[in-house]
C-alpha cells in the first residue's frame, strides 16, 4: 500500500480485504465500496487461485469455484449500480469491468452442469480449468446484458507470471510454475493487459472480448457458445 501511494501521483490509495470465496464477505465488501464512492470507473476482478485439496466453504460451496468466479460474479453484480450510474454521465466505452480468466479455459471440453461446483467429483486442475471457463462465460453473458449502457466487459489471459500464485497448489500445480522458472513473466508484465484494457480507448470500442498480450486471444469452441454463457 505504501508504494502504491507512492507513485499515485497523490491520489488516494485505499485498501479494503474480502475473501471473495466466501458470499456473505463479497456482499460485505460491496456494501463497503459503496459506501465510500458514488463512481466507479474500472473493476478487474482479478482475484484467484487454486487450493491442493477440496475445500468446501461454510456456505456449502468449492473453495476453487467461488474464489474465482462465484465472488466475482456477486461482487460485479452488486456494483452494477454504481457502475451504470459512472457510465450514465461518461463517454460511451470509458466504464469497464475486466475479469482475469486463463488459457486453462481451453483444457476442459465444458462444464459439467450435473456437478457445477465439483462438489462430487472433485480434481482439482479442472476445477480450476472449469472456474475459468466460467469467467468467459460470465464476460461474454454481462457484455451483452450491460452494453446498451455504454459499460465495456472483457476478460484476459495474463500467461504464467512468476508471482506466489501456485503456493497453495497441488504438487502438479506446483511443479509447472517451477518448470517454467525464468521462463514466467514478471508481474509487471502480467499486469499489462490489464492496465491496457483498463485504460487504452482501443478495448473501448469492443465488448465481451477474450485478450492475451493486448490482441484478441482464441477462445474454446466450448466458450464460444453463448447458449452455454447464459445457462450458466
Amino acid at each position: 500500500l505504501t508504494e502504491l501511494r507512492a507513485v499515485a501521483n497523490g491520489a488516494e490509495v485505499e485498501m479494503l480485504r474480502g475473501d471473495l470465496a466466501v458470499m456473505a464477505d463479497t456482499a460485505r465488501l460491496a456494501k463497503e465500496i459503496a459506501a465510500r464512492t458514488d463512481r466507479i470507473d474500472v473493476l478487474m476482478n482479478n482475484a484467484g487461485g487454486t487450493p491442493s485439496q477440496q475445500v468446501i466453504t461454510a456456505e456449502g460451496n468449492e473453495e476453487t469455484f467461488a474464489g474465482n468466479h462465484l465472488g466475482p460474479f456477486l461482487l460485479t453484480k452488486l456494483l452494477l449500480p454504481v457502475l451504470e450510474a459512472t457510465a450514465a454521465k461518461q463517454p460511451k466505452g470509458s466504464v469497464r469491468v475486466i475479469n482475469t480468466s486463463s488459457s486453462a479455459h481451453e483444457y476442459i471440453e465444458g462444464m459439467n452442469w450435473d456437478d457445477l461446483q465439483s462438489l462430487k467429483t472433485f480434481v482439482t486442475n479442472k476445477a480450476y480449468c472449469a472456474a475459468k471457463l466460467a469467467n468467459v462465460y460470465f464476460t461474454r453473458a454481462l457484455a451483452k446484458r450491460v452494453a446498451p449502457k455504454g459499460i465495456v466487459v472483457h476478460a484476459m489471459h495474463p500467461g504464467v507470471v512468476a508471482t506466489n500464485f501456485a503456493s497453495h497448489g497441488d504438487a502438479p500445480m506446483q511443479k509447472f510454475f517451477a518448470d517454467y522458472g525464468d521462463k514466467a513473466s514478471t508481474p509487471a508484465h502480467g499486469a499489462d493487459t490489464l492496465i491496457w484494457l483498463a485504460m487504452d480507448p482501443e478495448p473501448g470500442k469492443s465488448n465481451g472480448g477474450y485478450f492475451f498480450e493486448r490482441a484478441p486471444a482464441a477462445v474454446s469452441p466450448a466458450g464460444q457458445d453463448d447458449a452455454l454463457a447464459e445457462r450458466l
